[in-house]
């Protein structure tokens, strides 16, 4: 839902080599950095999707040693991508290096970005193509930041070219004093590239092989370098947990926002939390404390009430769900269908009009239009080794506290008694009734009590 300039991709071939090699020790985690996720999908998967929306014809992924996990991200992401190992960490111009068999290809553009840089948006990308196309050798992407300590600094003349990349250890009081900012992403022409990231040496104080060095290789062959301009949100890094959650808040607030826009209402936007694919259609409602997890698509004219969590569901128009209401994966409710106050749906459909309302749940099953689910009724869909399916027909009415014992189906307009256990299919109309019967028994409390009484006093 993310709001985009209508910017089309200069006609022009373009490689995107994404680097994904870092080892993200400051993450503390077992899982690979880029494979974190925002918004509900990793920074790896949002960054090969803003290039393929930039307009990148190819992709080439760096990745570190023994990272199968990474490359398989890449490959479920980007079907054609070419995936290559930075086997020792010697730069950034060193891992861009080892898609040299890429850069070979012959393309226009390249550009070279970094997969824990997940915010950075596709019209970005195409201001940077853009630039090369106007005759830059070069293009690095700057920004300012409320803070610039450790950040390299973009050096340029009095007209606003580019005449070098200095990164914070290596810069001069003087130079760190500029405010301008080096976001790392950057587009070098693609007929030169190979050549210049080739001639870039390591004579610094990290001893390593810099990608900002491209422009000072360039510019002494007489190149052009420019740079385009970013907000600081846009280019945030993640490198930390603090960090994640800082992208998270970001993309959030952006997702609200398009929301909103597209003619929904957030009661309480700062509360609601969306997956990078959630669609809202209009006249949406949406209460405080509501969760989005991938893959949920909900109609127009819609009621999300308030500590409900939805993903993998798909809602017809003018659905209403919760409050506390928990919809999994294959849930998909058709129009005007109630689902109520701590009710759970998997992998099941909900009829039009139909009502599941209260401390319910539906799994695996198919509930027809117009049916009439009561309080605490349940699906029983497992026994221990495989799942089944329970189908209830139209105009049915299933009593409160009754368990559906699958495989069963209960047929159109048919009634089952409240607190029945329903192993047996109920036809079309009938009524089905399986519990113990009731027997009343005329003046025992009396006597038990008077039993116990006399047993306590004995004691």
């Amino acid at each position: 839902m993310t709001t985009q300039r209508n910017r089309a991709a200069p006609p022009r071939r373009c490689l995107a080599i994404v680097l994904a090699a870092g080892e993200g020790k400051r993450m503390r985690s077992s899982l690979p950095k880029v494979l974190h996720k925002v918004a509900g999908r990793t920074m790896l998967a949002h960054v090969l999707d803003a290039v393929a929306r930039a307009g990148a014809d190819s992709v080439a992924v760096v990745v570190g040693p023994g990272r199968d996990d990474v490359a398989a991200e890449a490959r479920a992401c980007a079907p054609s991508a070419k995936v290559f190992v930075q086997a020792e960490r010697l730069g950034t111009a060193h891992a861009v290096l080892e898609a040299r068999e890429a850069l070979a290809e012959g393309f226009d553009d390249i550009l070279v970005l970094f997969a824990d840089t997940p915010l950075a948006l596709p019209d970005t990308f195409i201001h940077l193509r853009e630039k090369l196309g106007e005759g830059a050798g070069v293009v690095a992407l700057g920004f300012t930041p409320a803070d610039p300590s450790g950040y390299g600094r973009l050096l340029t003349d009095d007209s606003g070219a580019l005449l070098a990349i200095r990164e914070h250890k290596d810069a001069s009081p003087a130079e760190r004093a500029v405010k301008l900012c080096n976001a790392g992403l950057m587009a070098l022409d693609g007929a030169r590239a190979l050549d210049w990231l080739g001639r870039i040496g390591n004579a610094n104080a990290q001893k390593e092989y810099y990608l900002p060095d491209a422009v000072a290789v360039a510019r002494g062959e007489g190149a052009i370098c420019a740079f385009v301009m970013a907000p600081a949100e846009e280019v945030l890094g993640v490198n930390d947990r603090v960090q994640l959650a800082a992208a998270e808040e970001e993309i959030q607030n952006r997702l609200r926002r398009a929301a909103m826009l597209n003619g929904a209402t957030l009661i309480a936007p700062e509360t609601v939390f969306f997956s990078f694919d959630t669609v809202l259609g209009a006249d949406v409602v949406v209460e405080p404390h509501v969760v989005f997890g991938p893959g949920v698509s909900v109609g127009e004219g819609c009621v999300i009430h308030a500590f409900s969590h939805l993903e993998g569901a798909t809602l017809a128009e003018n659905v209403s769900i919760g409050p506390y209401a928990r919809l999994r994966p294959g849930a998909r409710l058709a129009t005007k269908a109630r689902v109520g106050n701590f009710v759970e749906i998997k992998q099941a459909e909900i009829g039009e009009g139909a009502k599941v309302n209260h401390l319910t749940y539906v799994g695996d099953a198919s509930i027809g239009a117009r049916a009439n689910i009561g309080a605490g009724v349940i699906t029983c869909n497992y026994d221990g080794f495989l799942k089944y399916r329970t189908k209830v027909g139209a105009d049915a009415f299933i009593g409160s506290n009754s368990a559906l014992v699958a495989p069963v189906e209960v047929g159109d307009g048919a009634f089952v008694g409240s607190g029945s256990v329903v192993t047996d299919n109920v036809e079309a109309d009938a009524l089905a009734v399986a519990r113990g019967r009731q027997a009343v028994i005329p003046g025992w409390a009396t006597a038990f009590r008077k039993k116990m009484a006399a047993l306590k006093a004995a004691k």
